[in-house]
């Protein structure tokens, strides 16, 4: 009987941080993978890591950072896999391209997003988990397992960068 209650309290948690993570993971998995059904697969993906290994979480960050991290692994390997490579550098087309993109980000403007997709795999998510995310850089370096000097070079290295490709359309010539 004890076993049923405990299954019955992990759903209940697994509903809770669905409510409160789904959304924000979904919006991350999706501007990592360009695609919003692996997006989806990936946010589905991250929610069977958390389920089974819940239990191994120790509370040394917030549960949200450990299940960004979760996510943004799952979401890399995802890329490395061969099958999407196969995907997306083969005959068939998968990724949607920017303007829908910010559209389903309620973005006005693609050209910011085009920018940050211009950029290097390490500051792209740096500026998404900054800016789109909204972590601090303390968790971001949890979250990249990086040192928050690390992250802190990598925001002004990738700043600067959108600054020189955005320079005449947001910036002053």
């Amino acid at each position: 009987m004890s076993r049923q209650t405990d299954e019955q309290q992990k759903n209940i948690d697994m509903e809770k941080l669905i409510d409160l993570y789904g959304d924000e993971l979904l919006r991350l998995c999706y501007l990592y993978l360009h695609d919003l059904q692996l997006a989806e697969d990936a946010v589905q993906e991250t929610y069977i890591r958390i389920f089974r290994g819940y239990e191994k979480f120790q509370g040394k960050s917030k549960e949200k950072t450990w299940i960004t991290r979760i996510a943004i692994n799952v979401c890399k390997s995802y890329l490395r896999s061969p099958w999407k490579q196969k995907v997306f550098y083969g005959d068939i087309e998968t990724v949607q391209d920017e303007k829908q993109i910010a559209q389903e980000m309620e973005i006005k403007d693609d050209t910011v997003i085009r920018a940050i997709y211009q950029l290097k795999p390490k500051y792209k998510e740096v500026i998404l988990l900054f800016y789109y995310q909204e972590f601090k850089v303390a968790e971001i370096a949890q979250i990249l397992d990086i040192s928050a000097s690390a992250v802190t070079v990598r925001l002004t290295r990738a700043r600067e960068q959108l600054k020189d490709r955005l320079e005449g359309w947001y910036f002053d010539e």
